[in-house]
């Protein structure tokens, strides 16, 4: 299996893959010019999983630098493997590539949000060490459109 960053020409199969994440894309032009975009923030990087030539998974991963005290943290934005090869180690392979960008960048900690009903989620995260921190803080959202 490769790791690699993805490209604009990937930016079918990300939309295939993030379709399989419950978010439908209406185009390949957006979706490519959202992955140019990441490949060019240095605070950024999205990375696909390869195998037999063909892309199986998506991560992208983003580092914040802390307000309150020195140094960063990184978080997960999106994590998506193909049905068809999960259990298969490619989401291992895949948190391994953005852990490492983290820590290249100096981040200290690294957070995921995960839907309450993706309980397979939970345990693959919870199995590389994660700790669930429901009921220890809230997620607020409030759109700005």
């Amino acid at each position: 299996m490769l790791i690699r960053e993805a490209r604009t020409c990937d930016a079918a199969t990300v939309n295939d893959l993030l379709h399989q994440l419950g978010y439908p894309q209406e185009g390949t032009e957006e979706t490519a010019a959202r992955i140019r975009s990441w490949a060019d923030d240095p605070a950024s990087a999205a990375y696909v999983a390869e195998d037999d030539g063909e892309v199986a998974g998506l991560i992208a991963v983003h580092v914040c630098p802390f307000f309150e005290r020195t140094g960063s943290w990184a978080r997960i934005v999106a994590l998506v493997v193909f049905e068809r090869v999960r259990g298969c180690g490619v989401g291992g392979e895949l948190v391994g590539a953005a852990e490492a960008f983290a820590v290249g960048h100096g981040c200290v900690r690294m957070e995921v949000t995960s839907s309450d009903r993706r309980e397979d989620a939970h345990a693959f995260y919870r199995s590389r060490g994660y700790v669930d921190q429901a009921g220890r803080s809230s997620r607020f959202l409030r759109g700005l459109e």
